[in-house]
């Protein structure tokens, strides 16, 4: 039996590869996308160049990783003779879509895409995508565990993409018909890309990423393509209690289904009333769970299980297995993740805040006196409501990174002269950590929620939190 699902996969990445043999591939960046990208294109038997800004010895284990294939390195650089003969350039999510080359290639007459858009060209499956300014990640991640209740007696999978794994571009051939796959998309990636989600949801759109989008009309505008490629077959999910989400309804082509907190405005989708998560459809009422059954601390936690919950009844799962799926979720790394109580000190990680408004989120979720840790990289984003929740609900402010003075400007802006607050500033990570380990107390709670890019000093939120974890472990 496994002998012919291995030779029937392996049949149909032929079938799938077999397009792009002797094609032209320019890549730009060479992080999780990137190497996707190459490998499919690599077994293809395309012509591949890579280029990435970053020199040689900076990649050479992801150079080593990839080393079976003919591929051809432009480093530290991205010349224009590559384009030559070019017949599509595909951007890493970290590639910006406004640099040189890519207005070169697009001058020439050369496709632009990446590997969200490929996968969605070659797939049969039925795809949900997910998007939004925060909460993506545990959303996606809670509507593959009712998935998985869902498909529990059948041949149906799930298959789960976005930041919580490997890019489905690596497993495009092995993924049937009948399966689905959960996806979550970023704004760099929808802004390049002409094909949606059979179903598509977006959960909040807030101030983030303004270093990329250069403003809010333009961050808004990429999220709102989800919308925008979808056909009047298909089915949109939008948070009702999001101004900005809830402005883009017009732009729906097919179904609607909502989602948010309050009981206002359901025609179908979800809500919470009496303590529970209820279900609005069909002219009909059904309570899907209690509130206390839901693991996840903080009301931006419930709201993503509103949200999951209104995607999952919107691909026609059961109730029973979207309150499956709810009960048995524990969260997933860097969001809000509990690590250990040390000496009666809870520790908290949430590196994947990498705005001032998802370390609010963060900060709201707790009731407890707070040791904050907040710094990194800005993304040109305002501080000064992170300043205000920081003055009124934290004990101890430990700053590091490139945007510590920044943002102690911005907390010292509301910081009123009575105000108990202590501000401590460090520049390395490793210095916070250890920073908050003495001066928490028995009963506080230390959370890293950081509000700002790891990027001055990690590769990525995961790396800084894997960190942040292991000293936390090592104490």
């Amino acid at each position: 039996m496994k002998k012919r699902k291995k030779e029937r996969a392996r049949a149909a990445e032929e079938a799938i590869l077999i397009d792009y043999r002797d094609q032209n591939v320019v890549i730009l960046g060479f992080a999780r996308q990137g190497k996707a990208l190459a490998r499919f294109f690599g077994r293809a038997g395309a012509r591949v160049i890579v280029s990435d800004l970053r020199p040689a010895n900076e990649l050479r284990d992801e150079m080593m990783e990839l080393s079976e294939f003919s591929l051809q390195f432009e480093l530290e650089q991205h010349p224009r003779r590559m384009l030559e003969n070019a017949s599509v350039l595909f951007l890493s999510g970290g590639v910006p879509a406004d640099i040189p080359i890519v207005a070169k290639a697009k001058e020439m007459g050369i496709r632009v895409s990446n590997d969200s858009q490929l996968f969605l060209e070659l797939t049969e499956a039925s795809v949900i995508g997910i998007t939004g300014s925060a909460g993506k990640s545990t959303t996606t991640a809670l509507v593959a565990k009712m998935a998985e209740a869902e498909f529990a007696d059948s041949d149906r999978r799930a298959w789960v993409g976005g930041n919580l794994g490997r890019p489905l571009l690596e497993d495009v051939h092995a993924i049937h018909k009948q399966d689905l796959a959960i996806i979550e998309f970023s704004s760099f990636q929808l802004e390049l890309m002409n094909l949606s989600p059979k179903l598509a949801a977006i959960l909040n759109i807030t101030p983030n990423h303004l270093d990329r989008h250069k403003n809010m009309q333009a961050y808004v505008a990429a999220k709102k393509r989800i919308l925008l490629n979808q056909t009047s077959n298909d089915i949109a999910i939008l948070n009702r209690e999001d101004p900005r989400v809830w402005d883009l309804r017009d732009a729906v082509r097919g179904d609607l289904f909502t989602f948010g907190l309050k009981e206002a405005g359901v025609e179908q989708g979800t809500f919470v009333r009496e303590e529970g998560i209820w279900l609005r459809q069909h002219e009909m009422e059904i309570h899907v769970c209690s509130v206390d059954e839901i693991a996840l601390r903080g009301a931006h936690n419930l709201a993503n299980v509103a949200a999951a919950s209104a995607i999952a009844a919107a691909a026609n799962f059961s109730v029973e297995s979207i309150s499956s799926g709810i009960r048995n979720f524990e969260g997933i790394s860097h969001r809000l993740e509990f690590i250990r109580n040390v000496a009666d000190v809870d520790w908290y990680n949430d590196s994947i805040a990498t705005s001032p408004e998802r370390a609010i989120a963060a900060i709201i979720a707790f009731e407890e006196p707070l040791v904050l840790l907040a710094g990194g990289r800005d993304k040109n984003l305002p501080w000064d409501g992170f300043a205000k929740q920081v003055v009124e609900r934290v004990k101890h402010l430990i700053l590091f990174g490139e945007a510590r003075e920044l943002i102690e400007g911005a907390v010292r802006a509301h910081l009123p002269k009575a105000s108990a607050l202590s501000i401590q500033i460090v520049e390395k990570f490793g210095e916070a950590v250890k920073a908050a380990s003495k001066v928490a107390s028995p009963g506080d709670i230390v959370l890293l929620a950081p509000g700002a890019t790891s990027f001055d000093e990690f590769r990525d939120f995961a790396e800084r939190g894997d960190l942040f974890r292991q000293m936390v472990e090592d104490f």
